[in-house]
């Protein structure tokens, strides 16, 4: 038996807009969630750009499917494509908390990604070939994610 090690890979800041309401869909709340910039840091460094979102849906539950796909250059110039799919859930209390802006403790509740990176730098080209799995924290503006490598 193989047991996979984490590594740290790095953790992204990334900046939101304003939430679009699409209504209700087949599974639940739809809403999309502009990404609108941030910042890289850890094995690699850099800047999110101005494009992409989060494509989520909103179960009865409150939990919420992650949808996004958005991208980062890197300090020295290579641009890397992120796809990013998770599940955030929790107490109600704390979800409702999150819904309403506030700043809550992230071990309060469940915020797990699992995260493809595609680039055609040749200096990253490894990032092609691995999975990463990240942990994420939403904040009134922003979510934190760290990524860590399945090696």
């Amino acid at each position: 038996m193989i047991i996979p090690k984490l590594n740290h890979f790095c953790d992204l800041e990334v900046t939101l807009g304003e939430i679009l309401e699409m209504g209700p869909g087949r599974a639940g709340q739809r809403r999309i969630i502009p990404i609108t910039g941030g910042k890289v840091s850890g094995r690699v460094s850099g800047s999110i750009l101005n494009l992409g979102a989060d494509w989520q849906t909103i179960f009865g539950d409150g939990s919420a499917d992650i949808d996004t796909r958005y991208a980062f250059r890197t300090d020295d110039g290579a641009l890397i494509e992120i796809v990013n799919k998770g599940i955030r859930h929790g107490p109600p209390e704390v979800l409702a908390a999150l819904a309403r802006g506030e700043d809550v403790d992230p071990t309060s509740y469940y915020f797990r990604t699992t995260a493809w990176l595609e680039t055609g730098d040749q200096r990253y080209d490894w990032v092609n070939r691995m999975l990463f799995v990240g942990t994420g924290q939403r904040l009134a503006s922003a979510v934190k994610v760290s990524l860590f490598a399945v090696e």
